[in-house]
């Protein structure tokens, strides 16, 4: 038995018969065509395939920002397209933790914000057409998010490194990185920069004014940092559809609007439909009022605003 391998290594080679042979090809073929096809850009994820389009400014690199560790979410209660929210603000721990981790143990979704079930009901009525969704002001991204989880194309402006931040948390926590492009810069009326004042302690209430952020939260410091600008109308062209425009910007509402004038005197099947923050109070801390609005807005064309609490929806009757 101790030379068997030798006498096994002496037989000759088995050969396929001609007819197995023909069998064999097609499986072999087929197994070709779907390693070829799993290979091919075509079954890559969206994002990949994706072909950003070129902008004055560069968009923010999610990738290359630091982010908070721990990241904790929560998904938003009661929507029809729900979508997860970056929870940044964890409260005094362990005594006092904010409102938000103490639902977010106890089981509970994050409660539900206005603007996200508004941007829904907004767009449900939109679904199918093709357009951007421009968020001007977007703080953690819930306007942003509830559009993009249904699948519309969002540009969002927000010039706090903090806020940005948790928004770049929501793209990778909802899966929408080809859906969203974030831009760090203010929204104005001419390109530069600007100083713009941030509560400490705080996510919301920034703004250009700092009578304008500390309205809310007098107790707060504010501290004066120095942001770019830019109009909508250098960064949106022409030919490219805008379905919504948000605009909340504590007071600074006008600014972002007579730097979209371009695109706010687009004909009524092409203008967007527009939301602002109203409040008179923030208004006149940056030199203007509702009637100054109300006025513009009327000379391009948007005849029809109603109030809803301190937001106005307006559109175009002609």
């Amino acid at each position: 038995m101790a030379n068997a391998w030798k006498r096994e290594s002496s037989k000759q080679p088995k050969h396929l018969s001609p007819a197995l042979l023909l069998l064999s090809l097609p499986l072999v073929l087929l197994l070709f065509l779907f390693f070829f096809n799993a290979r091919s850009p075509l079954n890559l994820p969206h994002s990949t395939l994706y072909v950003p389009q070129v902008y004055p400014i560069p968009p923010f690199d999610c990738l290359k920002s630091p982010q908070a560790h721990p990241v904790v979410a929560n998904i938003v209660e009661n929507l029809k397209y729900p979508f997860l929210y970056s929870l940044s603000d964890f409260g005094s721990l362990p005594d006092k933790p904010h409102k938000n981790i103490v639902r977010l143990l106890k089981g509970k979704p994050f409660r539900k914000p206005d603007i996200s079930a508004t941007i829904q009901q907004l767009l449900e009525g939109m679904k199918g057409r093709n357009g951007l969704v421009v968020d001007v002001g977007a703080n953690v991204g819930m306007a942003s998010f509830a559009a993009a989880v249904m699948g519309f194309k969002v540009l969002a402006f927000e010039p706090v490194i903090d806020n940005l931040l948790r928004i770049c948390d929501g793209i990778w926590f909802n899966r929408v990185a080809d859906l969203v492009t974030v831009f760090e810069a203010a929204v104005s009326d001419r390109i530069g920069n600007i100083t713009f004042y941030k509560l400490v302690g705080r996510l919301d209430n920034s703004a250009v004014s700092a009578t304008g952020a500390k309205l809310a939260f007098k107790s707060n410091e504010e501290i004066a940092l120095q942001v770019r600008t830019i109009p909508l109308d250098e960064l949106i062209t022409d030919s490219e559809p805008v379905l919504l425009l948000k605009i909340d910007v504590q007071g600074w509402e006008y600014h972002v609007l007579k730097g979209a004038v371009k695109l706010l005197s687009r004909k009524k099947a092409e203008a967007p439909y527009l939301i602002y923050e109203e409040d008179e109070r923030l208004l006149q801390a940056s030199n203007s009022s509702a009637k100054e609005i109300r006025d513009f807005l009327l000379g391009v064309g948007y005849s029809h605003c109603v109030q809803h609490g301190t937001d106005a929806h307006c559109t175009k009757a002609y």
